[in-house]
Order: C-alpha cells, then structure tokens, then sequence
C-alpha cells in the first residue's frame, strides 16, 4: 500500500508527526486577554493579521474600553477598524456582542468559560453575532486549552489535499472529523493547527503548492494522483 492510500486516521497522524518535525511543537501559551482575542479574531475575518492589529488597536486607542466601543457611534468605529474587511457588518456584531456578554455577565469577561464544558462553551459563544465555529474553537483553545480544532482556510486546504478529509466536506463538518482522528489534547491539537496554517502559507498554498519541498509529499492524494502525473499542468 502506497503512503497517500493509507487511512484518513493514520495519515491524520503522520501529517501531525510531519509538521511537528518541520516546524517543531510549540508552547499553548495565550497570546492576548480572552475579550481582546474574541473580538481580535471577529475583526480577522477575511483580513489579515496586521490589518486586523491595526484595527483593534485603533478601536482602542480612539474609544478607550469595551464601554466606549460598544456606545461608539456607527460611522466612527467603521472607520477605526477600516483596515479590515466588511466593517460595516463588523460594527453592528462586535456591539451587540459586548452588550450580550455585559447584560449576561454584569461585566465585559468570557473568563466564566474556563470552568464551561466544551459543548456548552462552543453553544454560548456561537450565540453570539459574528461567532462562528473558527471563532469560537480558536477562542476555547488558544485561551482556554480546550480540546478543540479550529479550521481556518489553511488547515481546511491541506486536509482536503492530502486526503484527511473528503472533497465535499464542509469547513464546519471538517472540524469533527479532524477531531475525531486526533487525541482529545490542547497541546496536539494546538500544533495540528499552527502547523498546518504554517505550512499552507509558506508551502501548500492556494494558487500552486510547492509539492517538491513537501514534507506531506509521501501520502498526499493531491501529490500521488494529480501533481506527481503532471495533471495540474496538463491543462
């Protein structure tokens, strides 16, 4: 049996063993407060990471507290966070957010999450306008060390390339299953994650993955089946 052929769980696997080889582990260390990494990770949608600092950062420079930036004027914090994309849907979603959080918990914290099992965690924040499952999972697991999988575009492409997942599987659908193959563990799915955002920036990109430096080459399907029999040239 060919590497690529191997079971989706194995190769789940391998590909974790892989990038950690690559890239090496890494520590589970949060990299921001719990309320500046929920709104940070809204303000990122579909922009990119120094865009979205520029964002927060001048939201809070102009408006002081999560009190000034709910009570802001429409027009005045569209512009503050103009460097990202759509904020004019960002505006209404980040604001009724901090009044749900304020007018449940009595103050501008998600700290109580910390003590949330996964599920309930994962049902209050998705409750929240603008939280989907990427925001939500990225949130528990980056400051809170929940076992959960967050699958943004990079980790969504690999998986699908290299055969982890089916073609048709939906982002959404995807986080279960990759979760299902891998052990219940912040700290590997934490790695799962980085590493494969790393490696589809750096090599297995969107527009042409640079298969010859893959470390995955051995049992990718995209590899084995399309770019090592020229299909990909073809046309």
């Amino acid at each position: 049996m060919e590497g690529y052929e191997l079971p989706a769980e194995e190769k789940t696997m391998i590909t974790h063993e892989l990038l950690n080889q690559e890239y090496k582990p890494l520590r589970l260390d949060p990299r921001r407060s719990h309320m500046h990494e929920l709104i940070s990770t809204m303000l990122s949608h579909r922009t990119n990471h120094k865009d979205e600092e520029k964002a927060f950062y001048t939201m809070m420079e102009r408006f002081g507290d999560w009190e000034g930036v709910m009570n802001a004027p429409f027009d005045d914090l569209a512009e503050a966070i103009s460097t990202t994309r759509y904020p004019g849907q960002k505006v209404p979603q980040i604001q009724e957010a901090l009044r749900i959080i304020k007018e449940e918990r009595g103050e501008f914290s998600i700290d109580f999450l910390e003590d949330m099992p996964v599920e309930e965690a994962l049902a209050w924040l998705t409750r929240l306008p603008g939280v989907g499952l990427k925001t939500a999972t990225l949130v528990l697991l980056f400051n809170f060390k929940k076992p959960v999988l967050p699958v943004d575009t990079h980790v969504f492409r690999i998986s699908q390339r290299v055969g982890l997942i089916g073609a048709k599987v939906t982002a959404n659908k995807a986080h279960d299953i990759l979760l299902g193959m891998l052990p219940k563990d912040a700290l590997v799915l934490f790695n799962f994650h980085k590493h494969l955002l790393k490696h589809g920036q750096l090599i297995c990109t969107w527009s042409y993955p640079r298969c010859e430096k893959c470390v995955l080459n051995g049992v990718c399907n995209y590899y084995n089946q399309v770019r090592a029999k020229g299909i990909d040239r073809a046309a």
